[in-house]
């Protein structure tokens, strides 16, 4: 495998990495493209998945959970829609399905995370549900407000009242199952951050039809028209 990287970002400005390491930002991309092959194939998200992980009994179990623990096959109404990441990153299987409703105007609202996760062998469970919780909450920050943008050659955001975190009211409902495991103990910190960004913008496509590409979603282009 011959790997080769590319400086494409303006020279003006200087840029770094986005706080976390390969599998925050490359677990949106691999899911993403797996939900687009699904639809490609006109095959429910899940099965596609589930057919692909035939040979991989951790990762199948933890999808497993989460679809049923997530009702998946009652379909949403409405704007309203469901979507799906697996991941082994950190040491650790990880799924999550996300509820979203997208209301007519663009707007974004995730009402609900489900995830599935073996970690190996568990040694605090509350632990490892409030890594889920809070690393989730993290992750849609980033994903619905994380804009940083530039006017006159500075960055406009300065403070929280600017650059806004995750308020309490949006704040989804988080569900986390634990899959009884002998192996090994794996990372918890950053697994739910990195699999949230394909959950909910697979639920958005769900919901309404078109794909989200990039982060954070521009609910512009989520408008009904």
């Amino acid at each position: 495998m011959q790997v080769e990287f590319n400086q494409v970002e303006p020279q003006g400005v200087l840029t770094s990495w986005w706080r976390g390491v390969g599998p925050s930002h490359n677990v949106f991309m691999v899911e993403s493209f797996i939900d687009e092959l699904a639809a490609a194939a006109e095959a429910d998200p899940v099965d596609y998945r589930r057919r692909l992980l035939t040979e991989n009994p951790r990762a199948l179990k933890v999808l497993e959970l989460a679809a049923e623990k997530a009702e998946w096959g009652k379909p949403p109404s409405g704007r309203q829609g469901r979507g799906v990441a697996v991941q082994f990153a950190f040491g650790t299987y990880l799924a999550m399905i996300a509820e979203a409703a997208v209301g007519e105007d663009g707007a974004v609202r995730v009402t609900r995370i489900v995830t599935a996760v073996d970690c190996g062998l568990t040694v605090n469970p509350d632990t490892i549900a409030a890594q889920m919780e809070g690393g989730a909450l993290y992750g849609l920050t980033a994903a619905l407000h994380g804009a940083i943008t530039l006017k006159d050659g500075r960055v406009e955001q300065s403070n929280f009242d600017n650059y806004l975190p995750l308020r309490m009211e949006e704040a989804p409902h988080v569900e986390t199952h634990i899959v009884p495991s002998a192996e090994p103990p794996g990372g918890i910190g950053e697994a739910a951050t990195s699999a949230v960004f394909p959950a909910v913008t697979n639920a958005i496509f769900s919901a309404t039809g078109k794909r989200v590409r990039t982060l954070p979603v521009n609910t512009e282009d989520l408008r009904k028209v």
